[in-house]
């Protein structure tokens, strides 16, 4: 079934996000026993710095045994990664956790709490990242379901990838010749280091390694988003800031799982008000998020802990349907050709034009939405283009590039 339909050299992956405390980890586990029982190697990642994989799964082991943020087999064909950022450092971050250690100690900072500050935030991401990639490259599994961190976390995650290909080629190499240069002066008028080639080697390194996952994560035959939500409207809220912002990295969104409905069969007065609140907030959905499908999942008894619990959720979930399908298959933006010039259609659900920033880099494109920021860079013949021009329409957002060799416009 997966082969026929994605093809059997492709690996897939998708990502369950939203607020905190929906179910996200719940969804991602009870998928993952899915695509397992249909003979997929399946890993379960958690994005989340506050792992609770194991504890879905009621594993008997220690509260921070994480196996050092290697894979676990839980059954057949079925693994869960918790990743122990320690062990990562050991990997992946020596030389760069060491300068910042070392630079935070020149602050004053006791070598203990030093250590501690120079795991920057980003680190897990960008280790979790260099996983995807080595798994995707060795196809190690058939099927990468990633248990994120809530929303703005998990945008910081996707947005690793452009942010760091954007500083390796803007300020990278000049930060190293920098560097190079002005060590040997550095070290006779202050005791502040500068890092040394074998930090920026390691940097480099790392990001040769990630080469790739961009378009991995951003390629809607192998990774889409599913929205995990509940029918209350802050809840609602947020996952409609997520559908938008992911939209706006370019991920595919191809199903909403509404978690934690009321079933029918409570009839309780005591419950009423909040049943018909639901009903409301899943029509509210609906209308929010058509064509991408809602799936509704009833609320347990009880808690959603252990194999049998969580295989339980996924056929409530999923049906019979196949988890590993596509199913929304909208492009959040693309570019076309126009006799005159390039046009940009960009989806941005629930956004008004006030709340846009639009500027040009000569080959960027840089859109701001309130805090989050994206730089979408520019195919070779639109970027010279310097007449742009921009305009909303319903959740669309359309940038003209018009201009004639190297953006001058003709009479």
């Amino acid at each position: 079934m997966y082969g026929a339909l994605f093809g059997s050299a492709v690996v897939r992956i998708i990502l369950f996000a939203g607020k905190g405390g929906v179910g996200k980890t719940s969804v991602a586990a009870a998928t993952g026993i899915k695509t397992a029982q249909m003979d997929y190697r399946t890993v379960v990642m958690s994005l989340d710095v506050a792992h609770s994989l194991a504890d879905i799964f009621d594993l008997d082991r220690d509260l921070l045994d994480q196996n050092k943020g290697q894979p676990v087999e839980i059954d057949s064909n079925l693994w869960i990664q918790e990743l122990d950022i320690q062990e990562e450092i050991q990997r992946y971050w020596g030389d760069i956790h060491a300068y910042l250690a070392s630079l935070f100690n020149t602050a004053g900072l006791d070598d203990v709490l030093a250590e501690e500050l120079a795991v920057l935030p980003g680190m897990e991401e960008i280790s979790l990242l260099l996983y995807i990639n080595k798994y995707v490259r060795n196809r190690e599994f058939d099927v990468i379901l990633l248990d994120c961190a809530p929303t703005g976390e998990s945008l910081r995650f996707i947005s690793i990838p452009t942010t760091l290909e954007w500083y390796m080629k803007k300020i990278f190499k000049v930060e190293r010749k920098f560097a190079k240069y002005l060590r040997p002066v550095a070290k006779r008028i202050t005791d502040v280091p500068l890092p040394g080639d074998d930090y920026f080697q390691a940097i480099e390194d790392l990001f040769n390694k990630l080469k790739g996952v961009d378009k991995i994560l951003v390629d809607p035959a192998t990774t889409t988003v599913r929205l995990v939500t509940n029918p209350e409207k802050v809840v609602l809220n947020e996952t409609r800031r997520a559908f938008m912002y992911f939209c706006l990295y370019k991920m595919s969104i191809d199903a909403i799982i509404m978690n934690r409905m009321l079933p029918d069969n409570v009839e309780d007065t005591y419950f009423k008000c909040w049943r018909e609140g639901q009903q409301h907030h899943l029509e509210k959905a609906a209308e929010y998020f058509n064509p991408v499908p809602i799936f509704p999942v009833n609320l347990f008894g009880g808690e959603v802990i252990g194999y049998h619990y969580l295989e339980e959720l996924a056929n409530k979930i999923y049906g019979v349907k196949n988890p590993l399908e596509r199913f929304s298959k909208e492009e959040p933006y693309h570019f076309i050709k126009e006799n005159n010039g390039y046009h940009l259609k960009l989806k941005l659900p629930f956004v008004l034009k006030k709340d846009i920033e639009l500027n040009k880099r000569y080959d960027e494109l840089v859109i701001r939405i309130g805090g989050f920021k994206r730089h979408i860079l520019l195919p070779r013949q639109v970027a010279p283009l310097q007449s742009v021009k921009a305009k909303l329409e319903e959740e669309y957002l359309n940038v003209f590039f018009k201009g004639g060799d190297h953006g001058r416009e003709k009479g």
